[in-house]
């Protein structure tokens, strides 16, 4: 009996890894945790290498480390004072730090990992439903109107407009003939992302502050990316509130701060204000109570016992007058306290905003969700 010939499908599997990307893709997630620290990634590298057996004796971790500097991954800087492992030789103390390539791949990595994980659907430019003179076409069409770009008229219903109108026989090509192809508004976007660097967003054996790095990375992405015309301000709030640039994200880390929310929504309002986009918003990431102030005199003000009551209508206050000024506040709360849940709805509620009680799983996909349908309409 003859054998019937045919193809077996299955899954991909490389048998050949290029041994610099597998390790690459670990340094991304390892220098992110480290919030940027080269020595301390590759101190984790070099553990996981002894548990895992990640590397060869053809490719070790130092070949890694110069494919890292000779593709511009990493730059080598005197220091006298560096130590770790990157650190160079007696003779020549040097250490490695990571170069704008690398922080823009950090972004786009980040982007990737949570926008890549959202459903198709919600991939797409937005924009509102009203009609008008924008650069965003709407699939419609209407009669020329003085005024209207050149670039705007469809050649091809005008000229079908102009052989209906005329005939084959003495074709011409009037005004009246012409068609244009409608455009849409596009609902520009300010944010301001406030995150919170309190103590507290590292305490309970829980890394929060890593979670909500990679979330403003790729939102940065995004925006920079998908949405020239937007704008994207990152601040930051502990003791005091202070804006942070986008390249500064890998390396931001949690201090030894109280969590002054009046601070953070001040600076942003004071930002917003400044805007020229109609629509505007504010994202806060926090975890924990608002516990501090900054009183007139320059004095701090700080009670981490509960809520306080004057702190407390401090934040309400602010989030009325954010609400006068047409910007609406979603607040991403990192806890599951009852009592700091109230709080939080109290102050949405004072504000007419949003607000996502969430885990560090879905946060970055709750942000972008946000982010998305609040570009398809505009907030006044």
């Amino acid at each position: 009996m003859q054998e019937r010939a045919g193809y077996k499908f299955e899954l991909f599997n490389p048998k050949d890894v290029d041994p610099f990307d597998k390790l690459f893709g670990i340094f991304k997630e390892l220098i992110t945790h480290t919030s940027g620290d080269f020595d301390e990634a590759i101190d984790w590298l070099r553990e996981l290498d002894k548990e895992y057996q990640l590397t060869t004796p053809d490719y070790t971790i130092e070949d890694f480390i110069n494919d890292l500097l000779e593709r511009g991954f990493i730059k080598q800087e005197i220091d006298p004072n560096a130590g770790g492992d990157g650190s160079g030789d007696d003779e020549n103390p040097a250490g490695f730090t990571i170069t704008a390539k690398t922080e823009q791949l950090l972004r786009k990595h980040a982007l990737e990992q949570i926008f890549g994980n959202m459903r198709k659907g919600n991939s797409g430019n937005h924009k509102t439903g009203k009609l008008g003179q924008g650069d965003e076409h709407s699939g419609d069409y209407r009669a020329y109107r003085f005024g209207d770009g050149l670039d705007r008229i469809s050649m091809t219903e005008s000229l079908r407009n102009a052989h209906i109108n005329h005939g084959m026989g003495n074709f011409n090509l009037t005004e009246d003939d012409l068609v244009v192809e409608d455009t849409q508004f596009k609902a520009q976007m300010s944010t301001v992302l406030m995150i919170d660097i309190s103590h507290s967003m590292i305490l309970y054996g829980e890394d929060r502050i890593t979670p909500a790095k990679k979330v403003a990375m790729a939102l940065a992405e995004l925006i920079t990316t998908r949405y020239p015309k937007d704008t994207l301000d990152i601040i930051v709030f502990g003791n005091d509130a202070w804006p942070i640039k986008i390249a500064d994200l890998p390396y931001l880390k949690v201090g030894p701060y109280h969590t002054n929310t009046v601070a953070g929504l001040q600076l942003a309002m004071d930002i917003l204000r400044r805007k020229r986009n109609t629509n505007k918003q504010i994202f806060m990431i926090t975890d924990g109570k608002p516990s501090c102030l900054r009183l007139k005199d320059g004095r701090y003000y700080k009670n981490s016992n509960g809520l306080d009551e004057y702190i407390v209508e401090k934040c309400y206050t602010m989030a009325a007058q954010a609400r006068r000024l047409h910007i609406p506040i979603t607040t991403f709360m990192i806890a599951n306290d009852p009592y700091l849940q109230r709080f939080v709805d109290e102050f949405t509620e004072a504000n007419q905003g949003k607000a996502f009680f969430t885990g560090l799983q879905g946060l970055g996909e709750m942000i972008f969700t946000d982010y998305e349908a609040n570009r398809k309409k505009r907030l006044k």
